[in-house]
């Protein structure tokens, strides 16, 4: 598979990755052995780079990521988050960075985070702090590289005075395009790759989704406002012509989508999260 820089050539990845969280929780029933094998199967594609969170399974998907990834750490380039309080809130502040940091470590079985963002902005933290913990991190040893997640264009200026940032990370696709206002802008102008997650319009630029029923009964999208009632009904009139286009060109809806965000730059790099070998074959396939 092709690469892709992020950050000024700082971190080497995947022109794709793949986004772990839906093999913990969120996305219906979770089948451990089906998702580390995908991520297995992932490596021997060529894709390297795996996004994961603390927040996800309460720490398990971090410890899922590092019992498949034993063995072959090597090949593989991690991104994990912290700072959203699992019981509510949102800690950016200096002494938890260290804290958390130190967790997923532990959790993911590993000496170092290729790439650690602050999964939200703490606003009851000034940004120069959190982001000053963070670059302790690369100095330490234990982070080669940070990043933001959902940033606005200030706090992306005022967290990159202080330390380099390598990737922000905020969703990305067809269906969501409100970052080519200011946020993609900013993130050129200072050199800083976009990791773009939900590519795939959470599922639904697959085609795979005809009914809110073909959600699974936890599955948290049916709470979502695009999944539900007439919005369902006229997004799924676009994804329409989204098959129609992908079926000229020989290739699958979500190839098309992937496509069509890795044509906006290559500073951007999407991670789907699938915890299937199945979907996984058709999302990653050679021509990336």
């Amino acid at each position: 598979m092709k690469k892709r820089y992020l950050g000024k050539g700082r971190l080497e990845v995947s022109a794709l990755g793949l986004g772990c969280m839906g093999m913990s929780e969120f996305y219906g029933p979770a089948d451990e052995a089906e998702s580390i094998a995908t991520i297995r199967r992932a490596l021997d594609l060529g894709v390297d780079f795996f996004d994961t969170s603390d927040l996800y399974g309460a720490g398990a998907n971090e410890e899922l990521l590092g019992r498949a990834l034993k063995g072959r750490r090597n090949e593989a380039v991690v991104a994990t988050k912290f700072g959203i309080i699992r019981a509510g809130g949102v800690n950016g502040r200096p002494q938890y960075v260290k804290q958390a940091c130190e967790a997923s470590l532990k959790r993911l079985g590993m000496d170092h985070i290729d790439l650690y963002f602050l999964h939200r902005v703490d606003p009851e933290t000034p940004t120069e702090d959190t982001v000053g913990a963070m670059a302790q991190l690369v100095r330490e040893g234990k982070a080669r590289c940070i990043g933001l997640s959902e940033a606005s264009p200030k706090t992306i200026l005022r967290a990159n005075s202080v330390h380099p940032i390598t990737a922000l990370q905020t969703e990305y696709s067809l269906w969501t395009r409100d970052l080519e206002a200011d946020i993609l802008p900013t993130c050129r102008e200072l050199g800083i790759g976009l990791v773009a997650y939900s590519p795939l319009g959470r599922g639904f630029l697959t085609g795979q989704i005809r009914r809110v029923e073909d959600l699974a009964p936890k599955d948290w999208r049916r709470n979502v406002p695009r999944f539900q009632g007439e919005n369902f009904h006229r997004n799924l009139e676009a994804v329409k012509v989204l098959e129609q286009i992908a079926k000229e060109k020989g290739r699958t809806p979500s190839q098309l989508a992937l496509a069509w965000v890795l044509a906006q730059g290559d500073d951007i790099v999407p991670i789907p999260g699938t915890k299937r070998r199945k979907y996984l074959q058709e999302c990653h396939f050679s021509r990336y």
